[in-house]
């Protein structure tokens, strides 16, 4: 599994940029931000540098941060990867409870999924899914 940032911010003006100016100032890297709104607040998922660091130190500031396990599988950038990633999950009854995908610059895609269970990454891998370790995402945090 690999480490997301979850953000939890209320919906005012500056909030996002001050949560990002507060990563920004001590130095994390972020790789991918997500956001997802509701009528009260809102989430962003970031993949960021060393991303317990990054949750105590937005928490230090005020925000509400905390880490969630995720999956992440590095797929070819072309049309269908995604398709064929969720078909799998499907017939492996493996419920997805969210998902988002991004592009890095080699010309692959990283699908990152939220899975229900302990096994999926092992299932995953079985099938020949390549599932990325957090030190190919991100630089992870000092031991």
């Amino acid at each position: 599994m690999i480490s997301q940032l979850t953000v939890f911010l209320a919906n005012e003006k500056g909030r996002l940029a001050a949560a990002c100016r507060t990563l920004a100032d001590a130095d994390i890297n972020m790789k991918a931000l997500f956001i997802a709104d509701t009528a009260d607040f809102g989430i962003v998922r970031i993949f960021c540098d060393t991303p317990q660091r990054a949750a105590a130190v937005l928490t230090e500031a005020g925000f509400r941060a905390s880490i969630a396990p995720v999956i992440a599988v590095s797929v070819s950038d072309e049309p269908g990867t995604l398709a064929d990633l969720l078909g799998y999950c499907q017939s492996a009854s493996m419920n997805v409870e969210y998902g988002y995908c991004f592009c890095t610059a080699d010309g692959r895609a990283i699908d990152v999924l939220k899975i229900e269970g302990d096994q999926a990454e092992a299932v995953l891998a079985e099938a020949g899914f390549t599932v990325l370790a957090p030190e190919e995402v991100y630089d992870v945090d000092p031991a």
